[in-house]
């Protein structure tokens, strides 16, 4: 068994496994059946990111050169930064559906590479020589890790939409839900702390108030859910900009070095700006302003569009120095 056959099986079974993984994240998404297929979800996440590292890893051996020469390495690489960034936010988050919104984006990513680009860029091959340096490895990387926080960042954004129907909710300070809780815990405490009624009299208890309290409770269960889904989105792109700034800033000192200047306005470089402007305005609104819930999740929301155009939607085009365009080649 070759080297070729080796990558090729690892790569038909991280595809497998992330659509076995799929089912059984929606499964436990749409079925709330507990923490079971949670933790059958995050193995099958674990294994995929193990195939396509190991995927990754032959052909680094097999090339001689880190593999980002082409598309089809990158989205792969893509595909390995989500699950890995899984695997990373899973262990100290509160969201039981988390590898419902991930794996869906892992396998959309590994399938376009694996289905949809032509035989003959899947192959590895020579590096041209502007990719002949030490910056490959720093650059690329670095701007498929932030590609990869930044959509996961805004996926949850969207999340946080989808379970507030896009209603504005108060989540300033400890947010609504956790402070009307505490109050609702501290006042229940009271009451069972309470003496019982008089011998000789009733306890008169209104049916209409329970159900009142069941409601406040439902709802403060899904305020709670709501909450740490935007905090998640928060610390997510919050990661994910620094990486995206470090990753536009290897690449100019790249670009100079190759190119003979640090910013040529490429339709890469040029959307890498965009991205980076949509996600510091996310950012400024939330530390300086002080916003949190709908309207940072709808400028998240906006960013994980931008993100795609900069990243797949140029390449593919064929246009700049960037390009990775297979429509027109072929």
């Amino acid at each position: 068994m070759t080297m070729l056959d080796i990558e090729g099986h690892l790569g038909n079974l991280s595809f497998g496994v992330l659509l076995i993984t799929l089912v059984i994240n929606w499964g436990g998404a749409l079925a709330f059946s507990g923490h079971k297929l949670t933790r059958l979800g995050n193995l099958g996440i674990l294994t995929s990111n193990l195939a396509i590292g190991g995927l990754l890893c032959i052909r680094w051996i097999s090339s001689n050169h880190f593999p980002l020469s082409n598309l089809y390495e990158s989205l792969m690489f893509l595909s390995w930064g989500l699950t890995a960034l899984h695997l990373v936010l899973e262990r100290s988050s509160k969201i039981p559906f988390l590898g419902a919104i991930t794996a869906p984006s892992a396998l959309f990513i590994n399938a376009f590479a694996t289905l949809s680009l032509p035989a003959d860029m899947q192959k590895a091959g020579p590096l041209v020589p502007a990719l002949k340096s030490n910056w490959l490895m720093m650059h690329v990387s670095i701007m498929m890790l932030s590609y990869a926080a930044l959509i996961c960042g805004s996926l949850l954004s969207i999340t946080f939409l989808v379970l507030t129907n896009g209603k504005e909710i108060d989540l300033q300070g400890s947010s609504l839900g956790s402070t009307l809780y505490q109050q609702w815990t501290s006042n229940k405490e009271i009451f069972l702390s309470m003496e019982g009624p008089k011998e000789g009299e009733a306890l008169k208890l209104d049916k209409r108030d329970l159900d009142e309290n069941a409601t406040v409770f439902d709802n403060l269960e899904s305020l709670q859910l709501a909450k740490n889904v935007d905090n998640l989105s928060y610390r997510t792109l919050g990661i994910g900009f620094p990486l995206l700034t470090l990753g536009i800033i290897s690449g100019a000192v790249w670009a100079n070095e190759a190119w003979g200047s640090y910013w040529s306005w490429d339709p890469k470089e040029t959307w890498a700006l965009i991205t980076w402007f949509v996600f510091a305005i996310y950012l400024h609104t939330r530390i300086t302003r002080g916003w949190q819930g709908k309207k940072p999740a709808i400028v998240a929301s906006l960013g994980f569009v931008i993100v795609w155009v900069c990243y797949l939607g140029v390449n593919l085009l064929g246009k700049g120095l960037h390009s990775y365009g297979w429509w027109i080649q072929s």
